[in-house]
């Protein structure tokens, strides 16, 4: 009788166990969020919610003041997107942990996805104009081809 070895950690063979959610208040990534919840649940899997934090670029950090009120703004935001996450927290029982990064979105998301081994990352549509003529974090997310990613309109 032969036993079996493990050669690793292998991803996608009895489906995912880390799933990542991109989470910015807005609508759309609140109800990716929900969606990768409920996916969460039926995998039995940890749900990972993930900030990505928005750093100023050096030209434009004008001294303390503007700096001190940025991060202000963004604990404010950072604490809105907690309490929204716990509110979902409520509808799905389902193991998760909130995360904040910091970067462009599209790189603190892959960040967050290899820092955290997410078998799949759930972003919700941009809802920005401009993104559909550049291509949105979404798209830049499914051609980097590493996770398979599920847009939530």
């Amino acid at each position: 009788m032969t036993e079996h070895v493990s050669t690793g950690f292998e991803r996608g063979t009895d489906g995912p166990k880390v799933i990542l959610a991109g989470v910015d208040g807005s609508e759309s990534s609140l109800r990716a969020a929900a969606y990768a919840a409920g996916l969460a649940r039926r995998q039995n899997a940890l749900l990972a919610l993930v900030y990505v934090q928005p750093v100023l670029a050096a030209g434009a950090a004008l001294g303390a003041p503007v700096a001190d009120t940025t991060g202000e703004i963004a604990e404010g935001l950072v604490a809105e997107i907690r309490a929204s996450a716990e509110r979902l927290k409520g509808i799905f029982e389902v193991r998760w942990q909130f995360h904040t990064f910091r970067g462009d979105p599209y790189a603190g998301l892959v960040s967050a996805a290899e820092e955290l081994r997410a078998d799949a990352v759930v972003v919700g549509a941009s809802e920005q104009a401009g993104h559909r003529i550049v291509g949105s974090v979404a798209v830049r997310l499914v051609k980097a081809g590493r996770w398979p990613v599920t847009v939530v309109p």
